[in-house]
């Protein structure tokens, strides 16, 4: 079977790296679904202004590591994988797992509906919260979330209910906030706090005197980890 992308997600993310591991742990985080120009159809959207929420079927198109893929009818060349909930030194099953490092790379994603915009230049859009989704990302599919069926409360989540977490302490000085919200808007302190607080940093750095930086819009966010807290130390236009 041959899948085509019918859309494109667009955030203030342009690398993976700040990119949440899950889909609505920063709410605040707002990205567009644009549609391809073969799937610009209104009568394809009749009905989803009723739903509050989408399943997103997407590509991690930053993920592609050598030798990760599943040839057809071939062996599974990465059985495992290190999840950062468990430190990132612990295999697991790829099954196991949400990693990016699939056989088929496909993602799957629950966002909230913001707004549905008709009438721009690239037909209707889907102004979405809450994605996990780097800008650029391909997505192959468009689901509605429905509740009676997709939801369920109080089931088991293997070793994620047995590790627990906790968001890191933000401290993002006046001064920086205000030059952030001067290139990227007033509303992104809100998300930028969101995906410090989740430590966009690879599991295995602890190095408290590193400084990192996250490419968020026309900036780049410089910031240290240390005792628990995230330390916003620069904000550089790009």
């Amino acid at each position: 079977m041959e899948i085509t992308p019918v859309a494109d997600f667009r955030c203030p993310l342009t690398s993976k790296f700040g990119v949440p591991r899950q889909s609505g742990v920063v709410p605040d985080l707002e990205g567009t679904i644009v549609f391809r120009p073969g799937f610009r159809c209104d009568d394809a959207l009749r009905g989803i202004e009723g739903f509050e929420y989408l399943w997103l079927i997407w590509e991690f198109s930053g993920a592609v590591r050598k030798g990760a893929e599943c040839p057809q009818d071939g062996p599974l060349r990465q059985p495992t994988v290190r999840p950062p909930r468990l430190g990132g030194n612990t295999s697991m099953g790829v099954f196991a797992t949400r990693s990016p490092f699939r056989p088929n790379r496909l993602g799957l994603s629950s966002v909230r509906i913001s707004s549905i915009e008709h009438g721009t230049p690239e037909g209707t859009v889907i102004h979405v919260s809450g994605a996990d989704l780097m800008d650029g990302t391909p997505i192959y599919d468009i689901k509605p979330y429905v509740a009676y069926s997709d939801a369920h409360p109080g089931a088991g989540c293997g070793f994620t209910d047995a590790v627990q977490w906790e968001p890191l302490e933000v401290v993002f000085p006046e001064h920086l906030q205000a030059a952030a919200a001067s290139l990227s808007g007033q509303e992104s302190i809100a998300a930028i706090r969101g995906l410090l607080a989740q430590d966009p940093r690879p599991q295995y750095h602890r190095d408290p005197c590193r400084i990192y930086g996250m490419p968020y819009g026309h900036m780049d966010v410089r910031f240290r980890v240390e005792d628990g807290r995230v330390l916003v130390t620069e904000i550089i236009k790009i």
